[in-house]
C-alpha cells in the first residue's frame, strides 16, 4: 500500500504521483485550504522545485517562515547535529539552548523575559494571559478590557480570534471573549474613546500582514503607547509576521521607534521548525508565577538551538542590510510598475513584507505565475503579497517583475476584449 504512493523515480526509484497526492489529501484530510494544485518536493536557496523538477521562484517563503531560504547549510547542519544528540526534554527540566536563545532575544530586543511557545497563535495567547494577570494586579478583575484593531489579524484559537479584527475569521465560532473593542487603524480619537482604566491591553500588528499590509502610522503608535503608560495596560505587538528582519530591522517596533511592552514573535525564528514565543518588560512579566502557564514543546532544544542559528546567520550574512537594499530595490520596481499598470493601484509596506494592491482578483494571477515559474501569494482578495527570504537579490526580482508584467498585461487585454 505504502508503494502505491509512488510512480516512476524518487524514493528507491520512485516518485510520488501529484494526483495521488492531491486525491489522498481530499478523501482523508480536513478540508480547510484551498491549495494550489502544485506539489514541492525540494528547495535550495530562494528556489522551490516540484515533483517534475521544475524551478519555482519563491517570493511567499512558507508565508514568512522561510527567511533563509531553503536548505541553508548552516540550519541543515544544525538539525543534524543536535537530533543526533536529544530532540525534545520536557520543560521539568533544562536545556542548554533555551536560556541562551532568551538571552539572545531579550538583548536584541530590549524586553527583560522570555516565554517560548510552539507558534504565533500561542505566542498571542501567552500575551494576553500576561496582560490579564498584570492587569488584575494593578486594577483588580474589572481590569481585564482589550482593545484591538479592525482589520487585524492574530491567529486561530479563540483568544486569537476574539482579537482579530475580521468577521469572516470569527463568525460561527462565537461567543469569543468578551471586553474586547476594536478601533479603525490609526484613528485616534477612536483609540482615545476605546481605552480606559478597565483596559488591561491594547493588541495590535505594526504592519498587518494577512490584513492586506497596511502600516500603522508612527503617530497612532505613540499615542497607543502613551495610553498604555497612562492607564497601566499593556501595549502588546504582533510581530509574528513582520518581525525578526522582515522590515530591516531586528524587530518591527524598532523601525517606528515605539517600544511595545509584550512582543509575539514566531514564523522565521527556527527557520522552519515550530517555534514561536512572547517577550514581556519586568513590570508584566512578574505578574506569572510558576504553574501559571506552560507547554510541552515549546523551547525544545532542537527549534532553540536552530533558532540562534539562524540569527547568527542574519547577523554574520548581514541579511538585514540584504532586506533593506533589496527591498527597497523591491518597492521601486513595484511602483514603476504600478504607474505603468491599470490593474495595479498601490504599494504598501517596507523590506520584505510588502503589498501591492490590485484593481482586479488577485488569485489567477498567483494561480497564472505557477505557469512561470514564480510562486507569488494573494490575501485579502485583491492584494499580492510579497515575503520573500531575506537571500533574495535583485536580479530575483527583476525576474519576478518581469513575470508579473507580462500577466497583468495579459490581464488588462482578456478585460478588454470582454469588455468589447
Amino acid at each position: 500500500m505504502w508503494l502505491s504512493l509512488f510512480g516512476t523515480i524518487g524514493l528507491s526509484g520512485y516518485m510520488p504521483i501529484t494526483d495521488e497526492i492531491i486525491e489522498r489529501e481530499r478523501q482523508f484530510l480536513l478540508q480547510t485550504y484551498s491549495r494550489y494544485p502544485l506539489v514541492l518536493q525540494r528547495g535550495k536557496g530562494v528556489f522551490l522545485y516540484d515533483l517534475d523538477g521544475k524551478r519555482y521562484l519563491d517570493f511567499v517563503a512558507g508565508l514568512g517562515v522561510n527567511a533563509l531560504g531553503h536548505a541553508h547549510p548552516r540550519i541543515v547542519k544544525a538539525i543534524r547535529e543536535q537530533a543526533g544528540r536529544v530532540i525534545h526534554l520536557s520543560n521539568l527540566y533544562y536545556n542548554e539552548f533555551q536560556g541562551l536563545l532568551a538571552e539572545k532575544l531579550c538583548k536584541l530586543s530590549g524586553l527583560q523575559r522570555a516565554f517560548f511557545s510552539n507558534s504565533g497563535t500561542e505566542a498571542i495567547e501567552g500575551s494576553i494571559k500576561l496582560a490579564r494577570l498584570a492587569g488584575h494586579r494593578v486594577g483588580g478583575e474589572a481590569k481585564s478590557q482589550l482593545v484591538g484593531l479592525e482589520g487585524s489579524y492574530h491567529g486561530r484559537t479563540f483568544g486569537a480570534m476574539s482579537l482579530t479584527g475580521q468577521d469572516k475569521y470569527r463568525k460561527g465560532f462565537e461567543p469569543l471573549l468578551e471586553d474586547v473593542k476594536f478601533v479603525p487603524r490609526n484613528d485616534l480619537e477612536a483609540l482615545r474613546a476605546a481605552v480606559n482604566d478597565n483596559t488591561c491591553a491594547i493588541v495590535l500588528e505594526p504592519i498587518f500582514g494577512e490584513g492586506g499590509i497596511h502600516e500603522c502610522s508612527v503617530e497612532f503608535l505613540k499615542e497607543c503607547r502613551a495610553l498604555a503608560d497612562r492607564h497601566r495596560a499593556a501595549l502588546i505587538f504582533d510581530e509574528i509576521q513582520c518581525g525578526l528582519g522582515r522590515t530591516g530591522t531586528m524587530f518591527a517596533f524598532q523601525s517606528f521607534g515605539v517600544t511595545p511592552d509584550i512582543v509575539a514573535i514566531a514564523k522565521p525564528i527556527a527557520a522552519g521548525l515550530p517555534l514561536g514565543a512572547f517577550l514581556a518588560k519586568e513590570e508584566f512579566a512578574s505578574a506569572i508565577s510558576a504553574g501559571q502557564h506552560g507547554t510541552t514543546f515549546g523551547g525544545g532544544p532542537l527549534a532553540c538551538r536552530v533558532a540562534l542559528e539562524y540569527l547568527a546567520v542574519v547577523e554574520e550574512e548581514k541579511l538585514l542590510e540584504n532586506v533593506a537594499r533589496v527591498g527597497q530595490h523591491l518597492q521601486e520596481e513595484l511602483k514603476l510598475l504600478a504607474g505603468k499598470s491599470a490593474a495595479a493601484l498601490e504599494i504598501r509596506g517596507r523590506g520584505f513584507i510588502q503589498g501591492l494592491q490590485l484593481a482586479i482578483p488577485a488569485r489567477p494571477i498567483v494561480e497564472q505565475a505557477l505557469g512561470e515559474g514564480v510562486l507569488f501569494n494573494s490575501t485579502q482578495d485583491t492584494v499580492l503579497r510579497f515575503l520573500p527570504p531575506f537571500l533574495l537579490e535583485e536580479k530575483h526580482v527583476d525576474k519576478g517583475l518581469r513575470v508579473l508584467k507580462k500577466l497583468l498585461r495579459n490581464a488588462r487585454k482578456a478585460r478588454d476584449a470582454a469588455a468589447s
